[in-house]
């Protein structure tokens, strides 16, 4: 490539980024941001141990990739148990500018799958365990100015005792470079870079009335200078809208010996809050830092003004409102892309979630792209952040999930979406050590934020259990109906907690069951057998309606999350008629498919029009006597059966829900359609049914009465 044609291209790069940054808030001057995407080349293992075979094959098999990528895209979603965890290697090369040499250079990873060793020209820079924060690295010293430099990143996604998570049980750690690079030049005087990857700026905030805020900006700074350096910090705060609202600066003498910090106050008078959904309202903090006229280095993040207080018994509030916790989790993989998204993904992803009428969502069970927090900022979605610490316990794990927690929040210290860290999920023995480590990780996070809560969840329904109470809020997983007992008994469960711990901060942190669009069934009972090769939609429906309708009139369930939003990848089960999947998402993985269920909460949940009739994919009907079941906030619907008025429906658990029983099919082909109106709007919807003969089944379920607590 022509040289002055490569640092054209690059400059135009860097200018498109900075207008895209800039969109997304965290807009930056005084420093350059490229993207490091394109260029890669990528190998997988397994390789030889013999050290001269190793490099005598170093130059051959290498294929041309771009970021982010993942080299378990297939084969850890299409088989169970056979996939490949390991070493990978990623190279790169890249001419560093003759005139950056007064500059100082940082490679930033978004995410990396999930134990990373860097090299720049054979020379080890530095390594990074956890397959979900961001990490950087200077690399001043590393490179060879004016000359191609080689990168080269290991990678390996084996499963590892001393990094969480610990396995691949619960979900598969894709191997790679799975987020987004970034190449960025700074002065000698710069905003940290490399403060666990943060952006160096910890901006708190504190409603005192609806008259004033109060705004702290904590802010670190490094030098390479050699001398003591007097440099000036301004901080601006716009409204949404672009105007100046308030600035303070200040003179600081700055020393080159170690990271310094300083922390500055200011004063919002009349601040617009940060309202979720209904007014996600969005100031910007501009930190600039300046040396005379020149500016050295500048800082852009969000700032939404909010107070979030989680009250025993009754609820989340917002600004002193109260607040519904219509709760999704999610999981980021998609089919055919694993964790490797592009904006596109979790733009869709973010779509469906809004159009459901979610208002929070838990990210579990690990950090995710600093672009969905981001948008989650805008939406107004709360968001609950957690680290990968499921599943298992090795002993070993104590420092990793103390460093990945550091990272999460640092990262995302900023984003005013964010009302909750999560420190582990379905982790038990040893129960002595579990505990200890739950409590140091809620000190740490207290240490870090001291302003947000803490949460832990536990797979088991009692408030006994020894790895409990150990966060601000404990949250529990309860599968009633699928893994252990009846549908109902979430509704006995959740009484328990009101009678018995009414001064508890309790959320119900998932529920549901799996259901595979293409397995259909009326024979329904009140349990059933995960085991089974047959998920039928139906029951997953059934679940969520009976359950919501529980978790609706219970207040002591401070907030629920529905597992899953999406179906995802396990890679190492083999259940409902699709190798590696976990089917209780409420569509499908590819996205292709909202299943009954996720009408079901956007009907309960969602603000806007929804008319709908369950079961349209039950088609091949097993009885002659059956019910037709709508979704409606609407009021209730006119709905016909071949032409027929059906009269006198039943109300379902929530007032959304109309059934209408014992209708009686014709054989052959049925057409039943449902019509509501509102404000002079009509809306219909229609499906067909066939019918052909009476169907007998028997699965055979037996209630599970032991307890069950994860996998």
């Amino acid at each position: 490539m022509n040289y002055k044609k490569g640092k054209l291209k690059r400059e135009i790069i860097t200018f498109l980024l900075v207008i895209l940054i800039t969109q997304l808030g965290i807009s930056q001057t005084g420093r350059k941001v490229e993207s490091f995407n394109e260029g890669w080349q990528f190998k997988k293992g397994p390789f030889t141990t013999d050290n001269i075979a190793f490099m005598q094959d170093w130059d051959k098999k290498w294929t041309d990739v771009k970021i982010p990528h993942t080299y378990n895209a297939k084969d850890m979603q299409v088989e169970h148990g056979v996939f490949y965890q390991g070493v990978a290697y990623y190279k790169k090369s890249f001419l560093v500018d003759e005139a950056l040499k007064d500059k100082r250079l940082f490679l930033k990873f978004e995410g990396v799958g999930q134990v990373a060793d860097l090299y720049v020209n054979g020379v080890f820079v530095g390594n990074h365990k956890g397959g979900y924060s961001a990490f950087s690295f200077e690399i001043t010293k590393a490179v060879n100015f004016g000359e191609e430099n080689t990168f080269v990143l290991k990678v390996n996604n084996e499963a590892r005792q001393d990094v969480i998570p610990i396995n691949h049980n619960l979900f598969g750690v894709y191997g790679g470079i799975h987020r987004p690079v970034w190449l960025i030049t700074t002065n000698q005087i710069n905003i940290d870079v490399t403060d666990h990857a943060s952006n160096g700026v910890y901006i708190s905030q504190e409603v005192i009335d609806n008259k004033k805020a109060n705004v702290s900006v904590k802010l670190k700074l490094s030098s390479k200078l050699k001398n003591l350096q007097q440099v000036n910090l301004e901080h601006k705060i716009y409204n949404q809208e672009g105007k100046l609202v308030t600035k303070k600066d200040e003179k600081v003498s700055l020393s080159p010996q170690g990271v310094q910090i300083f922390t500055t106050s200011l004063t919002l008078n009349k601040p617009h809050l940060w309202q979720g959904r209904k007014d996600p309202y969005l100031y910007k903090v501009v930190t600039t830092i300046t040396e005379g006229n020149a500016v050295l280095d500048e800082i852009t993040q969000p700032l939404g003004i909010r107070k979030v207080e989680v009250v025993a018994g009754e609820g989340v509030f917002l600004n002193g409102e109260k607040y519904p916790m219509y709760g999704v989790c999610r999981h980021q993989d998609w089919w055919g892309i694993g964790n490797a998204l592009e904006k596109e993904q979790h733009d869709i992803d973010l779509e469906m979630i809004m159009e459901m009428g979610v208002t929070t969502v838990r990210l579990a069970h690990y950090q995710q792209s600093e672009y969905f927090y981001a948008k989650c900022d805008s939406l107004g979605l709360l968001v609950w952040a957690e680290i990968p610490f499921v599943n298992r316990v090795s002993g070993q794990e104590s420092d990793n999930a103390k460093s990945q927690l550091a990272d999460l929040i640092r990262q995302n210290y900023n984003h005013p979406s964010i009302y909750v860290w999560g420190l582990h999920n379905e982790v038990y023995k040893p129960h002595d050590y579990t505990a200890q480590l739950t409590k140091e990780l809620h000190d740490l996070a207290k240490s870090e934020d001291p302003e947000r809560f803490t949460v832990a969840v536990n797979g088991y329904g009692h408030m006994d259990h020894p790895v409990n109470l150990n966060a601000d809020i404990q949250g529990m997983n309860r599968y009633y109906g699928w893994y252990e007992g009846k549908v109902d008994g979430l509704d006995t469960w959740a009484k328990g907690i009101q009678q018995n711990y009414p001064e508890y901060k309790v959320m119900l942190t998932e529920y549901g069951a799996g259901g595979n669009p293409n397995h259909q069934t009326e024979f329904l009972g009140d349990t059933w057998n995960y085991t089974l090769p047959f998920y039928p939609e139906t029951y997953q429906t059934k679940t969520h309606e009976i359950q919501y309708g529980h978790i609706k009139n219970n207040p002591n369930i401070l907030s629920s999350y529905v597992w899953n939003m999406f179906d995802f990848c396990v890679p190492k089960w083999n259940n409902g008629g699709i190798e590696a999947r976990n089917h209780k998402g409420l569509v499908t993985f590819d996205r292709k498919t909202k299943k009954d269920a996720f009408y079901w909460y956007k009907a309960n949940w969602s603000k806007e029009p929804v008319l709908y009739l369950a079961e349209r994919r039950m088609v091949e009907r097993e009885k002659q006597k059956t019910n037709i079941k709508v979704y409606s906030n609407l009021g209730e619907p006119k709905v016909y059966l071949n032409g027929t008025l059906l009269e006198n429906p039943k109300m379902g658990t929530t007032d959304v829900c109309y059934i209408f029983e014992n209708v009686n099919l014709t054989k052959g082909e049925n057409t039943i359609k449902a019509v509501a109106e509102k404000d002079g709007n009509t809306f219909e919807d229609v499906i067909k049914w066939n019918f052909t003969s009476e169907k007998t089944k028997d699965y055979n379920i037996k209630e599970n009465t032991k307890a069950h607590a994860g996998f």
